[in-house]
Parts: structure tokens; C-alpha cells; sequence
């Protein structure tokens, strides 16, 4: 099989020779000079740079109208790059999902619609430019959030008390949000009523429509307010069937019905109220907490699934002796600019006995500038481990209200910066 990867991801990231036999298959892998070098040195495939000027869908169709050839499989295990390697499949007449199913689980408005037809419950929502024609007269009162419909890690999100305050925000230019002050690109952002309640996040593995592998979890803290600042983890719960039905009634709704899925719900005066979901493995450590839990690593079995190999009972079976994960996270990003120095009242979290990974910066390193949940780009990844969800909450919960973040301004590497 001619196999074609849309490669973003770094390669540890998704392991892709778990899951696709690189010896038995002509992989060719299509990345920037940045993504490539992620590859192991030793994998038999063929690399293919591109710029990284352009989308990964253009830059990819230039470069075979060059060198004109056809793949059987066309894959992107990047969220970024979901919708190119769709329109890439639909240029070359590649199987695979088309553009529009892609659509359903790339585009928060597109998917709060299809949720809400199938009858799931889901948070007040308008695209942007229809909110700021009502000047604020929507049916939801209180806060609201503002948010881009295609984004992630909550960049470029905001909340405000009422919908009002966030149409003079907008019409006054004054967001913080370059983008939206200048009055442009408002097609591409959403409006929505602010939910409160536990946030609940649902992993696994689907093929052909059915729920193979389901893992559930609770945050501990937000993605906004990582991108603010503050640390976040989640750890794994119990759920019910009813949960589980719930998950594929999603799922089916905005048409994921092959690979990995990551969907999001809000707990609110007893329901889960449907947020979003991506046909995609989560980021930082939802990857390895699943298969400590389950035994199965999602990204090689999401591939299999893409490659069209039935994967149902080639499943492996859980660990015998149950215990419950959760992952951890501090950001550095907004301390960008600086050298990390340390951590302080970390070290009986460091020495825990429930401790299964803790990758901390080097001290002298610089901090990120810009939001990554990456164990060694960030302050500090990691994941932990007890015998109940509400042990494994309790731990996060007073690492986050120990840890002490020590810095110092960065050290000038060069003349100008010196000068400056």
C-alpha cells in the first residue's frame, strides 16, 4: 500500500511504526524541514519537505503536479491538518473521509449544530457576525465566551459578563485579540454561552461507527486558564452505559466514525452538555494515561483503522491491576522571556511513590513563548497514579496549590539583544 502522511506531529508523538508496517508498505512522509527531523534516522520511508509557507493541502498538490503519483491512504493525525489531507483525498480521488464529514469535527459551530439536531443538549452558541447584528439580544444571558470555531488550546479566547459587554468589546476594538480589533476575520469566531460546571473530557477508539475503547476523565483547572497561566491536569473516572451511549450518540452526530476521538462535555446541573470533539488522540499525556488504564495505544490502532484493518479483537486487554491516571501540566508560556530556575516545595511530589512520570525543565532553560502542553517545553508534564479517581484528583489538586515557579530574566545571547 502507497501511504501518504500529512507530517506535523512530532514523530514520538504518534509512533507511527506501531501502528503501520514501514517494511511491508511505501510510506512517504510530507513535512517541513522542522517536522522531518523528528523522524528516526532508521525508518525506511521517503521524506518529502515543503516550505511550510502555505497550507500542507497546497504546497502538497504543487508538489504532485511535479511529480504526478497516486496513494491508497492519505493520513494527517494533526488536527491542523485534518482538512488538507481531505481535500488532498478528494483531489486525488483517495479514499478516506471527505471534507465535509471532516468539517463536522474540525468547525465548533458546524459541530454544536449537528450535536443539537440529534437531540444532545449543547451550550447557547452564534457564529460571530450574526451575535454583533443582534447587538447582544440572544437567548442566553450571563457570561459569554468568544472564541475561533476552528482553534485550539484555547488561544484567542475570551469571557465576558454579558453578551453585551462582548459586542461593545468587539465594536470598539478593544478584545486584546489583534485580529478582531482590527474588525477582520470575525467569519472565523464564534460566540457561546458560558457553562459552568466540571469539564469532562471522553478519549478512545471508533471504527466503522462503534465504540471500541472509551476512556472518561475530569479536568483539574481549564484550558483558558492554562493559556492564562495556571497549571491543569485531569484524571480518570468511573462512568456508566448511559455515559457510554451518550459518547456515541456525539460521535455519530458530527459523523466520526473511524479512527481516534476527543470530546469534551460540560457536567451542568446533572447533564453533560456536549461542548466539542475532534477525530483526534488528545494532547499532553491523554495518550499515555489511556493505554497505562487500557493497554491499547490509540494512535496505533487509529492507523490501523485508517488503514482499513479491523482492529476489534486484535484489542489488547486491560492491565488486571486497575489504577486510576490523570496527567499534570504548569505552563511557562506566560513567563516567556525568561530562564527557569526551579521548583520550589516540589520535592515530596518529585519522590511520590504514585509518581509514573515527571518531566521537569532543566534548570537555566528558557520558557516557552507560546502555549504548549510539551513535556520539555514547558515547566514541568507529567503523570501520576492511585488506587480511585478521587486519590489521583487529590494529589493534582495539592501539587497545583504547592508548586512554586522560580525565574529570572533570560541571559542576552547576542549583541543586539545586549544593546537592547
Amino acid at each position: 500500500m502507497k501511504i501518504l502522511i500529512l507530517h506535523r506531529v512530532p514523530y514520538f508523538k504518534i509512533e507511527y511504526h506501531r501502528g503501520i508496517s514501514h517494511d511491508r508498505h511505501e510510506v512517504t512522509y510530507l513535512g517541513t524541514d522542522q517536522a522531518l527531523a523528528t523522524l528516526p534516522p532508521d525508518l525506511r520511508c521517503e521524506r518529502v519537505s515543503r516550505p511550510g509557507v502555505r497550507s500542507a493541502f497546497e504546497e502538497a498538490r504543487d508538489w504532485l503536479a511535479e511529480r504526478p503519483r497516486n496513494f491508497d491512504r492519505i493520513i494527517s493525525m494533526s488536527e491542523y491538518e485534518l482538512l488538507d489531507a481531505a481535500r488532498l483525498r478528494e483531489h486525488l480521488g483517495a479514499p478516506g473521509a471527505p471534507v465535509d464529514q471532516v468539517a463536522l469535527a474540525r468547525d465548533k459551530v458546524l459541530m454544536k449544530q449537528a450535536a443539537e439536531k440529534a437531540g444532545l443538549r449543547v451550550p447557547g452558541f452564534l457564529p460571530l457576525p450574526r451575535f454583533i447584528e443582534l447587538d447582544g439580544r440572544v437567548p442566553w444571558y450571563g457570561r459569554t465566551v468568544l472564541k475561533p470555531h476552528r482553534g485550539a488550546s484555547s488561544e484567542d479566547v475570551l469571557v465576558f459578563d454579558t453578551p453585551r459587554q462582548a459586542v461593545a468589546a468587539i465594536t470598539e476594538g478593544r478584545t486584546g485579540v489583534a485580529r478582531l480589533d482590527a474588525g477582520s476575520d470575525l467569519e472565523d469566531f464564534e460566540a457561546e454561552w458560558f457553562v459552568s460546571g466540571p469539564i469532562r473530557h471522553f478519549d478512545g477508539l471508533v471504527q466503522g461507527g462503534e465504540v471500541l475503547i472509551l476512556s472518561a476523565s475530569e479536568y483539574v483547572g481549564t484550558c483558558l486558564q492554562y493559556a492564562q497561566g495556571l497549571p491543569m491536569g485531569s484524571f480518570q473516572i468511573r462512568f456508566s452505559q448511559e455515559t457510554r451511549d451518550w459518547v456515541s450518540r456525539a460521535l455519530a452526530a458530527v459523523r466520526i466514525e473511524d479512527g481516534s476521538f476527543h470530546l469534551e462535555a460540560i457536567v451542568h446541573e446533572g447533564e453533560l452538555v456536549f461542548l466539542e470533539v475532534g477525530n483526534r488522540v488528545g494532547g499532553a499525556d491523554v495518550v499515555a494515561t489511556v493505554e497505562l488504564a487500557t493497554g491499547v495505544h490509540l494512535p496505533s490502532y487509529e492507523l490501523r483503522v485508517l488503514l482499513g484493518e479491523p482492529v476489534a479483537g486484535t484489542l489488547p486487554k486491560p492491565p488486571a491491576d486497575r489504577r486510576w491516571y490523570g496527567w499534570f501540566v504548569h505552563p511557562g508560556h506566560h513567563l516567556a522571556g525568561r530562564e527557569f530556575q526551579g521548583l520550589d516545595r516540589a520535592v515530596a511530589f518529585r519522590t511520590s511513590p504514585r509518581v509514573v512520570a515527571w518531566n521537569e525543565l532543566p534548570s537555566g532553560a528558557p520558557l516557552p513563548d507560546h502555549i504548549t502542553y510539551q513535556a520539555g517545553e514547558t515547566v514541568l508534564a507529567g503523570i501520576v497514579a492511585s488506587d480511585s479517581p478521587e486519590n489521583t484528583r487529590e494529589w493534582i489538586v495539592e501539587l497545583f496549590g504547592s508548586l512554586l515557579v522560580r525565574t529570572r530574566p533570560a541571559v542576552p545571547t547576542t549583541p543586539e539583544q545586549v544593546l537592547a
